[in-house]
């Protein structure tokens, strides 16, 4: 099962980009414009990002009554409100607080830190296009031919640190530091060179990658 967010936002313009981001993240997403029906759906979510400013209750209300009714569940507020004054109400209850604007990277990257200190179940298998990953075994299946994907040791961890940041624009010098945890000398082709042989064995066309895109100029991302 996927992780599933309760999207509290009345903006519609702001909601539906934040909910299309979320789905391509690879999350289920219920949005609704309100807070007063919020309860409703408690059973069926994960975890809530609310906005401050809405019609009828607003979110400090909201975000109160959910906390107090539901503790487990992790809530992250999103607000133009930026006083510290505004911050502490809302993390006098809410397990975190962006403002806006920000960038949804950086979203992604907070949820994924509620979701881990929460011990939010995500499912262990995960599809990306012709991908099956098992990340109880360490298995990657390619669903075409049937076959299992056998990487070694670097390409392994670099495949797995670019999943756990799916959809999320890497450096080099992050992606290299974390799986080789040394310093990150600009200009080596380390990891150029592994990403290339990697790309051979988990894309269907290395001079078309659909996996692991390069962003010119600063590194890479997993698409998912």
């Amino acid at each position: 099962m996927k992780t599933t967010i309760l999207h509290i936002e009345d903006d519609q313009e702001i909601g539906a980009w934040v909910s299309s981001f979320l789905i391509e993240s690879g999350y289920e997403v219920i949005w609704i414009t309100s807070g007063e029906k919020a309860i409703e759906y408690m059973e069926k979510v994960d975890l809530v990002i609310l906005d401050i400013m809405l019609p009828g209750l607003d979110g400090y209300t909201v975000g109160q009554r959910l906390k107090q009714r539901y503790p487990n569940i992790p809530i992250m507020m999103l607000s133009a409100r930026t006083s510290m004054e505004d911050k502490l109400q809302g993390l006098s209850f809410a397990d975190d607080y962006m403002t806006k604007p920000y960038h949804p990277d950086e979203l992604i990257a907070r949820i994924q830190v509620l979701v881990r200190r929460f011990g939010v179940v995500e499912s262990a298998v995960l599809e990306i296009k012709h991908l099956r990953i098992d990340q109880k075994i360490n298995r990657i299946v390619n669903t075409i031919t049937k076959e299992d994907i056998v990487l070694t040791g670097k390409q392994f961890h670099i495949f797995m640190y670019l999943l756990d940041h799916l959809n999320q624009i890497l450096t080099k010098k992050q992606i290299y530091e974390a799986v080789w945890k040394d310093a990150y000398i600009d200009g080596d082709k380390t990891l150029m060179v592994h990403i290339r042989h990697l790309r051979e064995k988990i894309e269907i066309d290395t001079s078309r990658p659909e996996i692991i895109e390069t962003i010119r100029g600063i590194g890479y991302r997993m698409k998912s």
